[in-house]
């Protein structure tokens, strides 16, 4: 039976899985057309929206270019931890009432950012005047009904794609071609729609992203007839707490030897002669039956002193996949220091292409999105397939994080060193004291640092997810994708502490970036990047897989 149902998931327009359908047609690869449109949509507002943000502050509602670049981190970390409060609620009430709620979120969001560029009332009246009180709010609220719209859409829409497959082999193909759309996306609102608000004007921007989001909304619910949804489950969160409360009532409970009989409650479904795994052993109280647990039709009578052997061993691979997880945080602090510093760098450097175009400054980030498009269809379509079929192995989940991080720590190196260069030519022509002045250095040079992190992402994003999506409890899959939500989150948030110690500290970062030591931020990060490097190689060779990745 479970061959003959990775059989049927290898077409494109079937999935079988009578436990979580209502009829055969339900989930497969029919439903990819439907979640990768509203993926692609999603992204390419968010990133058109958001990629030349720092810009939009600065000049229209003057916000001084530190500020502005420590408020664009403060979006992207809101926006990346609300995933995980939408992955939440989807673990409870699914993934496609969470999603469409939120990409309409997003859609009044752009609604209001598309009138604040278009309605001069919206923001400040001239470049010496600080934006009004109500100006700000209805700013912060378009803000907060984007991260409201991110927190819903962004990863839970992987975690539903991934439920329309039960074949390992196509979630991991879904993964990588959600990366794949994600990426294309945002190239081309980096590109495309960031020149439409430069060159043209910021509300016509705003409005090309308002009607892709509506697009979004349009392709998610053209699917739903398609969608395998699972049913309404309770609140897996209550069960770990419950581990933890039935736990701490047995303290005074002896543990058992190996040798010693111990009745341990299992479900209908468990096997009934295997006992908890002996690691973190103080948890196996929890699961243990005593007189007045259990009623007399064998369910649990004091749900808050008792617990399954799965539920506990939930809680144990949790608690075993932290350190992997606070080691691959420091990742999304160098991307993030890097995404917001280095468009400061790029408005202080010849962005120009030729006699008569200048590339706007947020547009050159597009060379991580590329990288990263290109270097995931490369690995998806040769290099992965020729390694398994030379050698029948292709690289596990934990081993492309690792070799991302190597790309990371390399990423910064190089940022250190191109802007090391400029900073030369700044002293070079007297102009620290010239904070408007631009050097006579290609903005290019960005390129090769740019390059570098999105070869990375390639490599330890999908790792991730696939690591997090396998290892994860059966009642906490829409949570796993939401873990990389936090990470990132906690990366801006991160990146936004690191830089305010560094002005606080240093003389390293003034408003004037042409008087800045920037470079030594960059390489700052490059030796904690290492040492994080070494963290996660030492925690990746100390954990236990819950089955092989």
């Amino acid at each position: 039976m479970a061959s003959k149902e990775q059989d049927d998931q290898s077409q494109p327009d079937v999935a079988h899985d009578h436990e979580s359908q209502t009829t055969p047609k339900q989930g497969g690869w029919i439903t990819f057309p439907f979640i990768i449109g509203n993926v692609f949509g999603m992204a390419l507002m968010f990133n058109g929206a958001m990629g030349n943000f720092i810009v939009y502050l600065i000049k229209y509602y003057n916000f001084k270019s530190i500020d502005a670049a420590q408020l664009f981190n403060i979006i992207n970390g809101s926006s990346s931890f609300s995933p995980l409060l939408g992955a939440i609620i989807s673990d409870s009430f699914g993934c496609l009432p969470v999603i469409t709620f939120s990409t309409v979120a997003s859609l009044f969001s752009m609604i209001i950012l598309t009138l604040t560029a278009g309605i001069k009332a919206f923001r400040p009246t001239n470049s010496h005047t600080a934006a009004s009180s109500g100006q700000l709010a209805l700013l912060y609220t378009a803000l907060a009904l984007l991260v409201v719209g991110t927190g819903g859409a962004r990863f839970n829409t992987m975690t539903m794609g991934a439920d329309q497959l039960s074949n390992l082999d196509d979630q991991n193909i879904f993964f990588n071609w959600y990366f794949i759309v994600f990426y294309m996306a945002g190239v081309i609102g980096n590109t495309v729609i960031i020149y439409i608000e430069d060159s043209i004007s910021w509300e016509l921007g705003y409005g090309i992203c308002s009607a892709v989001n509506a697009l979004a909304v349009l392709f998610l619910l053209l699917g739903v007839k398609y969608y395998r949804r699972p049913g309404t489950k309770e609140n897996p969160f209550t069960a770990i707490v419950r581990v933890i409360v039935a736990g701490i009532r047995k303290t005074k409970l002896a543990l058992p030897t190996e040798t010693e009989t111990v009745t341990y409650y299992h479900r209908p479904s468990e096997k009934a002669d295997q006992p908890p795994s002996q690691t973190f052993r103080c948890m196996n109280r929890a699961a243990v039956i005593q007189e007045g647990d259990v009623a007399m039709d064998g369910s649990i009578a004091r749900p808050w002193s008792l617990c399954t052997v799965e539920e506990v061993e939930d809680l144990k691979t949790l608690i075993r996949i932290v350190p992997l997880w606070t080691s691959t945080i420091f990742i999304s602090v160098c991307i993030a220091t890097q995404a917001s510093l280095s468009i400061l760098q790029a408005l202080n450097m010849d962005r120009s292409l030729g006699a008569h175009f200048s590339v706007p400054a947020g547009s050159f980030y597009v060379t991580t999105f590329l990288a990263t498009s290109l270097t995931l269809f490369i690995l998806d379509r040769a290099i992965y397939p020729l390694c398994h079929r030379l050698t029948s192995y292709t690289p596990t989940s934990l081993q492309r994080v690792g070799i991302g991080q190597a790309f990371n720590i390399a990423a910064m190196a190089a940022s250190a060193l191109v802007e090391h260069r400029r900073s030369i030519i700044v002293h070079e022509h007297q102009a620290e004291s010239q904070p408007n002045w631009i050097a006579p250095m290609s903005a290019f040079w960005l390129v090769l640092p740019y390059a570098f992190t999105g070869i990375g992402e390639a490599f330890h994003f999908p790792g991730q997810i696939a690591f997090y999506y396998q290892e994860f409890p059966e009642s906490l899959k829409s949570t796993a994708s939401g873990i990389i939500a936090v990470i990132l989150s906690v990366g801006y948030y991160t990146s936004t502490g690191l830089v305010a110690v560094v002005r606080q500290a240093t003389s390293w970062l003034p408003d004037n970036l042409n008087s800045s030591r920037l470079e030594n931020v960059y390489w700052l990060l490059t030796v904690m990047a290492s040492i994080n490097f070494a963290y996660y190689i030492l925690c990746a060779k100390l954990y236990k897989n819950k089955r092989v990745t």
